[in-house]
């Protein structure tokens, strides 16, 4: 982390300017320890181009306190109507590191902008983790046993048998012979038979006998 105090081109600088920017130091600070280690913030003095840097916190760049303005820097110097927020532009380090950067353009009393607070986002490491999730998180579709971990019980099998029914715009109780074959076959399939005194939970549901139950399911 690099930190200078404002001079604001020293006598030039009025009381306004000089508050204004131990506000902007305190703003930049609190981002720098919110999103360390992750993110440089660096504060320009836009008002002394040649000497910007005023600080720097989680230096990612490499670069120093009192180095001069970047070209967004001078862009604005020249052109007060120049855009005050460019957020999540792609960006690089002088390494070849990707980053995601946002520039907040501050203006003074006359409508020039006085300063800068630019935030760089080192994306290799996010990068790195968005593969991993992606390989983590992969399935393969065309390997995969017939299964759920979802666990049968009465419940679980009431709820199957007004599933079934409701595809059939009918009521469990109101299943033909040929619908409560063709759901006892789902239920065998989804597991649901393996369950302690399921016929009586299927037959008290159906409005059925167990008997019923055992005929329909062969």
């Amino acid at each position: 982390m690099g930190r200078a105090k404002f001079t604001a081109s020293s006598s030039k600088a009025t009381a306004g300017q000089k508050l204004l920017f131990d506000q902007l130091q305190q703003i930049a600070q609190g981002l720098g320890e919110t999103f360390a280690p992750f993110c440089e913030v660096v504060l320009h003095d836009l008002t002394d181009p040649k000497q910007a840097i005023v600080a720097i916190h989680n230096n990612l760049s490499g670069r120093k306190v009192g180095q001069g303005a970047t070209e967004l820097g001078l862009a604005r110097i020249a052109d007060p109507d120049y855009a005050q927020v460019i957020s999540n532009y792609a960006n690089s380090f002088a390494d070849g590191r990707q980053a995601k950067s946002t520039s907040i353009g501050i203006k003074g009393a006359d409508g020039s902008y006085v300063a800068a607070l630019c935030l760089n986002v080192d994306l290799t490491l996010f990068q790195g983790l968005q593969s991993a999730i992606g390989q983590f998180v992969s399935v393969d579709a065309n390997n995969s046993p017939r299964e759920q971990l979802i666990p049968v019980g009465a419940d679980a099998i009431r709820a199957h048998i007004d599933q079934f029914a409701a595809r059939r715009a009918t009521t469990p109780r109101a299943l033909n012979t040929e619908d409560r074959r063709a759901l006892l076959h789902e239920l065998r399939d989804a597991g649901c038979m393996q369950v302690r005194r399921s016929s009586d939970i299927i037959a008290a549901h159906l409005g059925v006998s167990r008997a019923t139950v055992y005929a329909d399911a062969r």
